[in-house]
């Protein structure tokens, strides 16, 4: 993993840049030399902060309204279990 070190002009005159070097590490972004922000990949940001995809979120995504999903009941009945 490598630190990459971008002053604000820098990062404005070329955030396609900072981009690519985001995806080999962080991107520190300076004001007046002293770090201000810090560019990460999304995928980079979700490791760091441990957040994960929940189901309630995937569903309530817009655009797959439209998706038809055949789901055939399973025939198979419970069976007690054996304590012996």
């Amino acid at each position: 993993m490598s630190i990459t070190t971008l002053s604000s002009r820098q990062f404005n005159q070329d955030a396609s840049k900072a981009k690519k070097a985001a995806f080999g590490g962080p991107v520190f972004i300076t004001d007046r030399g002293r770090p201000a922000h810090v560019l990460l990949t999304f995928s980079a940001y979700q490791k760091m902060s441990g957040h994960s995809v929940k189901i309630a979120d995937l569903l309530a995504m817009s655009g797959y309204e439209d998706i038809d999903l055949d789901v055939t009941p399973s025939r198979e009945q419970a069976q007690a279990a054996s304590l012996d």
